[in-house]
């Protein structure tokens, strides 16, 4: 290996987690890498402890007996007792990744999201894995956050996974410098594009961005003839509309029949990262309950399918 070559298997990334014999996210049976960091503010995000591309304290509040184990260990004062002798967290305070606090806990109330690993550190991990890869046709998914948020250790992680014959896949919402995003793809044997919202203006409002950048980015992928599977995360009164659709199965019409084109997953909105937002101090962003029953997802997918593009409902 050539120093060149072991400095950049040596490149760090912020993740924070690894999620392995993954069956939605990519073909065969998958090892998913979240890394930290994303440009959107997604309402119904499901990893708002990847938005960051810091640490950060998850702290379970209703097991915590304030003991004040962790308030004694903290070099950061993140850790305190109120006047009512209730443990508290100091948001406007930056963890430093120690862990300290989460040793000594004893009801197991606290997390600290995010960890620095090496490229190198990952690769190992993927690799346990292999014969699984080999057997169902899977490999490795980077996402997130946005995995594109990290281009270099992107890059370097994919460029590796692909020198030793793992088949690479990256979840993304498209909104990255295009440059960047092109690197990436020269690694990436399947982009998993999530499309929220066609109207520029909604997507803002529920994103915190705007899409043209993200539809710019969509269009040159499958122009230059990079494999890409459209995710439609589906919330009802958000995008479930004729009009919403007629306006996606229109962007995506002159794309149809290429061969790079792999079609449409839908993606029924879930509330499983809702306890997250309150281990982070955050309030979650969704008003009411913005899920569609499965008869509103045959419709949708059977809407799409009248154009005959390829659709399929994702239900975990």
């Amino acid at each position: 290996m050539s120093v060149q070559t072991k400095l950049d298997v040596e490149r760090q990334v912020m993740v924070f987690n690894v999620q392995k014999y993954n069956v939605y996210d990519g073909p065969g049976i998958r090892t998913i890498v979240f890394l930290k960091g994303c440009p959107l503010r997604c309402q119904w995000c499901s990893n708002p402890e990847g938005l960051e591309q810091k640490y950060q304290v998850m702290f379970k509040r209703d097991v915590c007996s304030n003991c004040m184990a962790c308030v004694d260990v903290c070099p950061m004062g993140i850790h305190y007792i109120d006047e009512n002798g209730h443990h508290q967290v100091r948001r406007d305070r930056s963890c430093n990744g120690c862990r300290k606090c989460v040793a000594v806990c004893p009801m197991a109330a606290l997390n600290i999201s995010g960890e620095v690993k090496t490229i190198s550190e990952l690769l190992k991990l993927v690799h346990e894995d292999d014969a699984f890869y080999e057997t169902s046709g899977g490999g490795i998914t980077l996402s997130g956050g946005e995995c594109t948020a990290q281009p270099e250790g992107a890059i370097t992680l994919l460029q590796a996974c692909k020198d030793d014959g793992i088949n690479t896949a990256i979840e993304t919402c498209g909104y990255a410098p295009t440059e960047n995003l092109m690197k990436i793809a020269k690694y990436v044997d399947l982009f998993l594009y999530d499309l929220k919202h066609m109207d520029p203006v909604k997507h803002n409002q529920l994103t915190g961005m705007s899409n043209e950048k993200i539809l710019a980015n969509l269009t040159k992928l499958l122009q230059e003839g990079y494999n890409v599977k459209i995710r439609m995360p589906m919330l009802k009164g958000i995008n479930d509309s004729q009009e919403e659709i007629d306006a996606v199965i229109n962007f995506l019409k002159p794309y149809k029949d290429l061969p790079n084109f792999k079609g449409i997953n839908l993606l029924p909105y879930h509330k499983l990262g809702v306890t997250k937002y309150a281990q982070l101090g955050i309030k979650y962003p969704v008003d009411g309950d913005p899920s569609l029953s499965d008869a509103d997802l045959d419709r949708i997918e059977g809407m799409i399918k009248k154009y005959d593009f390829p659709v399929a409902v994702i239900r975990h």
